[in-house]
């Protein structure tokens, strides 16, 4: 098996191995990854933290080798906390913008190791607030499918990355996260930071959203906001109707 580690802000992770594929995810600066399949140039990847399949290009990630790799896994990095931290890259003199949950591998006071590259963190990394806190810090993120950033956000992207600043991994998909935590009964028994899941015409549940408390809703749709949302779904003020139809809230915390 071979490993990879992400060296850039942010890989575009594709369906197919061509970029012109949709991009299905993101892989954000210090994730690592092990590598399925090489074809062309592209390496299919299977994502550490969320065990998410996807194809990156050749030209964007550093190797890793197998110690570091489990080293890495027995150890979790800390994170950046901070809309935008910048990496000072020793080896070309030039600023990496990363973006907030990016993994500081192999950190050494401030300087991270990635084999043979180094990065120098510069300025505060920020730290870990209230969910709710951290939840509103993503308000008018523009919805970007895949996205995982303060710069791009999909639905599922916003909740896992919210949770992630609170040490606690999510699943990428909403379909997917819908299957963790334990199921509230009712919109009356929720508390704030409880995930409601939303489902279409057709019975999937395709969209997820942050409770702030039980008449509120934070989520990603057209950007990240906030909504109103009763026992039938989100009521959108801006549009003056239901926006998604509610299937069920889950507990993480």
């Amino acid at each position: 098996m071979e490993y990879g580690i992400c060296n850039l802000a942010v890989i575009p992770m594709r369906a197919e191995p061509n970029e012109r594929s949709e991009q299905v995810s993101q892989v954000l600066f210090g994730e690592t990854f092990s590598i399925s399949e090489w074809k062309e140039g592209w390496a299919q990847i299977i994502t550490s933290n969320d065990s998410y399949k996807g194809w990156i290009s050749r030209l964007q990630f550093a190797m890793l080798g197998h110690m570091a790799y489990n080293e890495l896994q027995d150890k979790p990095p800390r994170l950046t906390y901070r809309a935008i931290t910048q990496a000072w890259k020793l080896r070309d003199n030039s600023i990496l913008y990363l973006p907030a949950g990016s993994s500081l591998s192999f950190l050494n006071g401030t300087t991270c190791y990635f084999e043979k590259e180094k990065f120098e963190i510069l300025g505060q990394l920020g730290e870990s607030e209230n969910i709710d806190i951290i939840a509103k810090t993503f308000i008018n993120a523009p919805y970007l499918w895949g996205g995982r950033t303060h710069f791009g956000i999909d639905c599922s992207g916003f909740t896992q990355a919210v949770f992630k600043l609170k040490g606690i991994q999510l699943k990428r998909d909403a379909c997917l996260q819908a299957e963790q935590g334990a199921k509230v009964s009712s919109l009356s028994d929720a508390y704030a930071a409880d995930l409601a899941f939303f489902t279409n015409a057709e019975g999937k549940v395709t969209h997820v959203g942050l409770l702030l408390n039980r008449e509120h809703i934070i989520h990603a749709s057209g950007k990240v906001k906030i909504d109103t949302i009763d026992d039938k779904g989100i009521y959108s003020e801006e549009l003056q109707r239901y926006t998604h139809t509610l299937h069920s809230i889950r507990r993480i915390i």
